[in-house]
């Protein structure tokens, strides 16, 4: 089987500075002894080495609380089309791509660079939103016309707020993007619709708690233990309790 054929399936970042009193260097001329003719002698004014007082202003006029703040590190991502090797192209972790549209983006995880089928660990063509965890133990990762993947924190969380979802929204975390509860989606036709409840982002059939094709009405419970929702194809998710 080809990999355009297993596009169509789910499968699933030195001045050394003195801290002491700067030492005070005090200059006594010798006077008349020298040859200075009874001319009154002076001491020089006492210079110290010590460090400028907070706050003052160097010779730019620029304030030492006026530094720039530092840049933020740029977030980790995958950008482009093709194949990546985990380790070096690409670090493990978890990611994710939005703003895919019609199923065109494909990704894979595969155990070596074989290309063919039994090295696949899991594969889906994405429409939506897409979160994929990339192992350890991966070899390559694939993308191909999928939104830029970026690297995103697994225990981030938030307060999702609306009682609606895009029946087509792709994979949702539950927690962050999605709310936990009940959810109903109707109209659906010819079991075009699927959804699924997963525990992880790795996308093995291991990973999935509960999913269905579905014609007619779903009515679906995402509870605060699931991981992801997804949805592909489905009527818009409205949430009921």
């Amino acid at each position: 089987m080809s990999k355009s054929q297993t596009q169509q399936r789910n499968w699933f970042a030195r001045h050394k500075i003195l801290t002491a009193a700067g030492a005070i260097v005090v200059v006594v001329a010798i006077g008349a002894a020298m040859g200075g003719g009874g001319e009154d002698t002076k001491t020089p004014e006492a210079k110290s080495s010590a460090p400028a007082a907070s706050g003052s202003k160097d010779s730019a006029g620029a304030s030492a609380s006026e530094a720039p703040a530092p840049e933020k590190p740029k977030a980790v991502t995958i950008d482009g089309d093709g194949d990546f090797e985990v380790g070096s192209d690409v670090k493990p972790g978890l990611y994710r791509s939005t703003g895919n549209k019609d199923a065109e983006c494909y990704w894979e995880r595969a155990k070596d660079a074989s290309g063919e089928v039994d090295s696949i660990l899991a594969n889906d063509n994405v429409t939506g939103t897409a979160y994929v965890e990339i192992k350890a133990s991966d070899k390559l990762f694939t993308s191909t016309s999928c939104g830029t993947w970026e690297a995103v924190d697994p225990k981030a969380a938030g307060t999702p707020s609306g009682t609606t979802v895009k029946g087509s929204a792709g994979t949702l975390k539950v927690g962050v993007d999605i709310a936990p509860g009940t959810y109903k989606s109707t109209g659906n036709k010819d079991a075009e619709c699927y959804w699924e409840r997963a525990k992880d982002a790795s996308h093995g059939v291991d990973s999935i708690l509960a999913n269905d094709n579905v014609t007619g009405t779903a009515v679906v419970k995402i509870t605060a233990k699931d991981a992801y929702f997804k949805t592909a194809g489905c009527g818009d998710w409205t949430k009921t309790g």
